[in-house]
C-alpha cells in the first residue's frame, strides 16, 4: 500500500487507451478502485430463445433524472454479452443485505442461475427478481464500448422500492451501510 499518487509515464495519447499499452499496473489500479463502496445489483434479461440470464454487477449508476436514466457495464468476454446487447429491456436489481448468497450465485457461471429464485417477467420480458431493495425495468437505449467493457444505457421506464437495507461491496467483501446515530450507538 503506498499513498504516493501513482502516475503513468507521459505516453502517446493515440495510443493511450490501445490495450496493453498502459503503464498502469491492472491489479494495483483494481486494488485502488477497490477502496471506493458501490451497491450490489443483478442485471437481468431475456434471451431470443425464453431462456432468463442475469450477472450480479456493481457497475450501476444513475445518468440522468430527466429523462430517467442509468447504466451499467459488463465485460467483454462475458458469456452473457451478446444476451444483453440483443435484448430489448433489461432489469436491475439492488439488493439488500440479506441477499449476499443471491449476488454470488449470480456472480458464478452456471446453467442455470434462476433455479429455486422466485421472478416474474417484467417489461421485455426481463425476469424482476422478488424481494430485492429496489428495481428498475429499463429500456435499453445505446451501449458504447470503453475499454475491456460495454456500457449499457438504459430508459427507465417502471420502478419500484422498499425500506431495506442495502447491499454494499467494497474491498473485495460484502458489508452494510452504517448510519452515524448507529455508530455513536456501537462506539
Amino acid at each position: 500500500m503506498n499513498d504516493l499518487p501513482k502516475q503513468p509515464a507521459a505516453s502517446d495519447p493515440a495510443n493511450e487507451l490501445a490495450s496493453g499499452n498502459s503503464t498502469i499496473d491492472p491489479r494495483d489500479f483494481r486494488n485502488a478502485l477497490g477502496t471506493y463502496g458501490t451497491g450490489v445489483t443483478i442485471i437481468t434479461a431475456m434471451a431470443a430463445d425464453g431462456k432468463p440470464y442475469g450477472i450480479t454487477c456493481n457497475s450501476f449508476a444513475s445518468v440522468s433524472l430527466n429523462p430517467p436514466l442509468v447504466l451499467w457495464s459488463l465485460g467483454v468476454y462475458s458469456s452473457s454479452l451478446t444476451v444483453f446487447q440483443s435484448a430489448s429491456h433489461f432489469a436491475v436489481h439492488v439488493l439488500g443485505t440479506s441477499q449476499q448468497a443471491l449476488a454470488n450465485k449470480f456472480a458464478k457461471s452456471s446453467e442455470d442461475k434462476f433455479a429455486g429464485i422466485d421472478w416474474t417477467p417484467g417489461l421485455g420480458n426481463a425476469p424482476v427478481l422478488a424481494e430485492s431493495v429496489a428495481s428498475f425495468q429499463c429500456r435499453s437505449v445505446n451501449r458504447y464500448h470503453g475499454g475491456d467493457h460495454v456500457i449499457f444505457l438504459g430508459a427507465v421506464e417502471a420502478y419500484a422500492y422498499n425500506t431495506g437495507e442495502p447491499l454494499l461491496f467494497a474491498r473485495g467483501t460484502y458489508g452494510r451501510f452504517l448510519a452515524d446515530d448507529e455508530r455513536k450507538k456501537s462506539s
